[in-house]
């Protein structure tokens, strides 16, 4: 008996997916993966946003849970997507970028870029930006999975994750 392989149904991004993926990524929160230093899978729901270069970032505080499992193990994804008000929700789009954290330190001269650029899609967050257990943290994209709908899912690389900044 031969064993037959199925076709792969993710396909590669093409261009509407692409524009699908940074359309997703204008999202101002998501759910972000990660591993508990209690040794186990996590998730937490961060605040969300683009650096200047296109590329995803969040806020965190260091009261979080996963502050700490970020520094001890960077390996991370975030999902973003919102379920539309009709429909079976696993029909709308969302995405999941995998990503490695990368804390930006206090003292690092591109901070104060960093902060301004994430004031002007998250101003609340000048009520705590500047406290001192708060830490901007880069997602630098490994690869995503984008799901468009039924049938229509694409495997997108770290090229394809970098969106026009917000």
């Amino acid at each position: 008996m031969t064993e037959t392989t199925r076709p792969d149904p993710v396909a590669p991004a093409d261009d509407a997916a692409r524009a699908l993926a940074h359309d997703l990524m204008k999202a101002m929160h998501g759910a972000l993966a990660y591993m508990d230093v209690g040794g186990g899978p996590a998730i937490s729901r961060i605040g969300f946003g683009l650096c200047p270069e296109g590329l995803p970032m969040t806020l965190i505080s260091s009261l979080a849970p996963h502050f700490a499992g970020l520094k001890a193990d960077p390996a991370c994804a975030v999902m973003l997507g919102e379920v539309g008000e009709k429909g079976d929700p696993l029909t709308h789009p969302r995405l999941m970028i995998r990503a490695r954290a990368e804390f930006v330190a206090a003292d690092d001269p591109v901070r104060p870029g960093l902060r301004a650029h994430w004031l002007k899609g998250h101003p609340k967050a000048a009520l705590y930006i500047d406290f001192a257990d708060f830490a901007l943290v880069r997602l630098q994209p490994q690869s995503g999975l984008l799901n468009g709908g039924f049938a229509r899912a694409f495997r997108l690389g770290p090229q394809d994750l970098r969106a026009a900044p917000r």
